[in-house]
């Protein structure tokens, strides 16, 4: 039974029994505590916490995902993959425990056709009821069902949902391993196929129940590649086959055979591997880069590459593997497909990228060897550097090391690693903000959701529910006080999908609130955050919000004008130019995007010349709202990472832009008024930035331009048209001017060397040359020196100077005397020490100086006796 067979049989026996059929989720979340979709479940999470109603009461998905704690372990056992598929049905308050065990037995017996006889059960040392439900319900033998500790307690390692959960397995066989059950026996043996969760509980830590969800729901998750390892009989994961052909492309591509040496097979498993789970990711819009999801993506990656390379690969392997991918999961996921240029451009650049970073990486640790004397311990902050950027893992390192007769400090190393550690775990958790989400959430279970009316009017009749002062309730709060108030109702937008939060005034019978900023602790509500400037506010209270209007009207410009931008450049640059942040301000926009170059100026002019177009054109300007289905099959777009519920809105204008917004808009594309590009330039590994004005600001900047252009044009005495072309003449000539003015500067430094080596004193066979030349930076000490040095052939010459109050020493020795244990560097420090400085140490050509320029003659004569000195011994 192929993959695509058990996908189409999973979906259709629970779509038979009445479940929603739901696409896979993007791999970025939207839930703040997690750096990717590590679970079927993640997608759900806001209905099984209750923050949000389900809209369905059953549901089936297959969910892409990606964990990446057993990343070490890639590639040397059966059972570990980065990426992989989780079929899993849900119950949203529907059917509980009973209806779960039954579906998944039916399942593995029916459809796949598993032999009940060699299936084992598990369930949590506390759950009698799901035992008794296995034994008497479904009528399994007793002693084939085990009871288990925090293995049948279903968590996500953060804040969130749990519950105890029963498990499916089936036994192999006794080639697999030893008797005895899942608990207790081997786990090759003993696969688990499916895990049934009974999603009843919340925790604050893991393991620690604080209190019950708001209704009992069903989470189950069975992998993919673990059902068909299973049903094709092979013994790896990587021998099924939406992964083993990747592998055997990894075997092509390095001419090396699976399963005749141990480290071969692990680095074919870890490509195969790697190059799902980064291609997927990418699919996705992750791109690498040095945080969060895109050093994800990054390391693996390297890892992959490096494997490589080990192995003598010197060509490219991340793009072919990668396009074995995208045609494996062709039918399953076809957007991999869609996005197949894109994708590979990615790989083709990153993976140059690091094969140049490796070479550099193994030249540092030959470096380092270089400078470590045998017996020695090259520093662990090296090794973890090497690891860390380059890619190198600590087992490599020590191996070089090790024969190059030194070792590594591996305790440094630790240290090392586990402060990136904690960094990392620190980041998946969410920090802060999983923190104010949650202090948020209580206003929001106290006092329900805001009701939004500013879509339509800029002021509106409210009451106070609730303040925070200095982030603790209050009932009230008097003048000078910074506060937060929520309402029931509001006008004033709370920032979101990069749109700032409305500012303006609410006002009650006994005092005043100026509002400066509007922020959406959690989904739904409204934080009105301000200073009361009269009186008290308390809650309860009766109150008119009025939002700053005319500001509003020109944050609508910006937001309007951001998406015409991004459909532009979707057109221009192609369609992988994917939101990826943007800031809608008054007056002006920032939008960031996936691009893995500079945006040319020409490419910038046509962007900006098709925007422009469609503002003068007047285009309509249309909103609905919507269920999600429906608007991703109007073609709208959703960013990744936005989070969006069950009914969404769509934001279109003309026949060329359909976006996901909860935003405020112009009514038509003309109200935006001019839209000006401003700046273009990198924020991070494949990602750009492009800022913008709009309407007034736009226009007074275009005013600017123009006022300073026709100032210049008076200058020079020709027209503002005329301005460009006799700027580049000017430029053209001034370019001559200063070769001429070089070449002059030139002969004149040869002219002074030559007069400089006629002047040189001997000693014995050796000449020797020690001057003052003021005012020459070190670059026209060194070019003198050099041509000095040249013409004396076998000889010493130290040269000085004081710019701006520093002094400057350069010394050069020819190689007949370095080789006599002459030294240009231990010459110019006698001298570097007057100038209260150091040099650096080559012995042939050394360069000095220090911050005491008034002492430079007693330094070249302190030198000069020096040189002297040594000469005449």
């Amino acid at each position: 039974m192929q993959a695509n067979a058990i996908r189409r049989a999973f979906v259709d026996f629970f779509t038979e029994r009445g479940h929603t059929v739901r696409p896979s989720a993007s791999l970025i979340p939207t839930d703040p505590t997690l750096l990717l979709t590590n679970a079927g479940m993640v997608p759900f999470k806001p209905y099984f916490l209750g923050e949000e109603p389900a809209p369905w009461p059953r549901a089936v998905s297959i969910q892409k995902c990606v964990r990446t704690v057993d990343i070490d372990l890639i590639g040397t056992t059966a059972r570990h993959l980065t990426m992989f598929e989780m079929l899993g049905n849900f119950s949203f308050g529907d059917y509980f425990k009973e209806q779960a065990i039954r579906y998944a037995y039916d399942f593995v017996t029916g459809p796949l056709g598993l032999d009940p006889g060699l299936l084992w059960y598990t369930v949590h040392e506390t759950d009698d009821e799901a035992e008794e439900i296995w034994i008497d319900g479904i009528g399994v033998p007793a002693d084939r069902v085990q009871r288990g500790g925090n293995d049948n307690f279903w968590q996500m390692g953060v804040p969130g949902p749990c519950g105890p959960a029963s498990e499916l397995f089936i036994d192999r066989g006794p080639a697999y391993g030893p008797p005895g059950g899942p608990i207790g026996g081997g786990e090759d043996r003993f696969v688990e196929l499916w895990n049934l969760v009974f999603m009843q509980n919340i925790q604050d830590e893991p393991y620690h129940v604080v209190g019950d969800l708001p209704a009992k729901s069903i989470d189950t998750g069975t992998g993919l590649e673990r059902l068909a390892m299973v049903l094709q009989g092979v013994d790896t994961l990587f021998e099924v086959d939406c992964v083993q052909d990747v592998l055997q492309a990894s075997s092509r591509l390095l001419r090396l055979t699976y399963g005749e040496a141990e480290r071969v097979d692990v680095a074919l498993r870890l490509l195969a591997d790697h190059a799902r789970a980064s291609t997927f990711l990418i699919g996705d819009r992750v791109m690498p880069g040095n945080e969060g999801r895109g050093y994800v993506v990054r390391r693996l990656i390297r890892r992959a590459v490096r494997h490589a390379w080990q192995l003598g690969s010197r060509r490219p392997i991340m793009p072919p593997l990668a396009e074995v991918t995208m045609d494996v999961m062709a039918e399953a996921y076809p957007d991999l497909v869609a996005n197949r240029d894109f994708i590979l451009h990615v790989f083709e650049r990153e993976e140059s990228q690091f094969r140049r970073t490796l070479a550099t990486g193994i030249r540092m640790l030959d470096e380092a060897l270089e400078i470590t004397p045998k017996g020695a311990v090259v520093s662990g902050s090296l090794a973890f550097r090497l690891h860390d950027t380059y890619g190198f893992p600590i087992h490599l390192t020590r191996e070089i090391v090790t024969e190059q007769q030194r070792s590594v400090d591996m305790d440094g190393y630790e240290k090392e690693m586990a402060a990136q550690r904690a960094r990392a775990k620190a980041a998946w958790k969410g920090g802060e903000e999983a923190v104010r989400f949650e202090s948020y959430k209580r206003v929001l279970d106290a006092i329900g959701p805001t009701d939004f009316l500013g879509y339509g009017n800029d002021a509106a009749p409210a009451r106070v529910l609730a303040m925070l002062c200095e982030g603790e309730p209050v009932d009230r709060a008097v003048a000078g006080q910074v506060v937060e108030i929520f309402l029931d109702r509001t006008p004033f937008y709370a920032e979101a999908g990069g749109q700032v939060g409305d500012v303006g005034i609410i006002e009650s019978p006994s005092g005043r609130i100026e509002v400066g900023d509007t922020q959406a602790g959690v989904v739904g509500l409204h934080g009105h955050r301000g200073r009361i400037t009269r009186g008290f506010i308390q809650n309860g209270q009766p109150v008119d919000a009025r939002i700053d209007g005319p500001r509003r009207d020109r944050i609508r410009k910006s937001h309007t004008g951001t998406h015409l931008l991004h459909s532009a450049l979707r057109e221009v640059i192609g369609d992988h130019a994917n939101q990826a942040g943007s800031l809608v301000e008054d007056g002006r926009l920032r939008f960031d995007f996936s691009h893995y170059a500079p945006v040319s100026a020409e490419e910038l002019s046509e962007v900006e010349g098709l925007v422009n177009r469609r503002v003068v054109d007047n285009h309509s300007v249309g909103t609905v709202e919507t269920t999600k289905d429906e608007a991703e099959a109007m073609g709208a777009l959703a960013f990744f990472g936005d989070k969006y519920g069950d009914r969404v809105r769509v934001v279109s204008v003309g026949g060329f832009s359909v976006e996901f917004c909860g935003g405020t808009h112009v009514d038509t594309s003309a109200e935006i008024g001019p839209l000006l590009v401003t700046t273009e330039s990198s924020i991070g590994a494949n990602l750009r930035r492009v800022e913008a004005l709009t309407g007034m600001a736009a226009y007074d900047h275009a005013r600017q331009i123009r006022a300073g252009l026709a100032d210049v044009g008076r200058f020079l005495g020709v027209p503002m048209s005329e301005v460009p072309d006799r700027v580049r003449r000017l430029a053209d000539r001034a370019d001559e001017l200063a070769s001429d003015l070089a070449r002059i500067e030139q002969r004149a430094r040869s002219d002074l060397a030559a007069h400089l080596a006629g002047t040189s004193q001997r000693t014995g066979d050796t000449s020797w040359v020690i001057a003052r030349l003021d005012d020459h930076p070190p670059a026209a000490l060194r070019e003198v020196g050099m041509q000095v040095r040249d013409r004396l052939g076998s000889g010493v010459v130290v040269l000085g100077s004081s710019v701006n109050g520093k002094g400057a020493l350069l010394g050069l020795v020819s190689r007949d005397l370095v080789e006599s244990g002459f030294s240009a560097a231990d010459i110019v420090l006698v001298g570097a020490r007057i100038l209260g400085g150091g040099g650096s140490r080559d012995p042939e050509l050394a360069q000095a100086g220090g911050p005491t320029g008034a002492k430079l003659g007693e330094a070249l004569d302190a030198i000069r006796e020096a040189v002297s000195s040594r000469l005449a011994s």
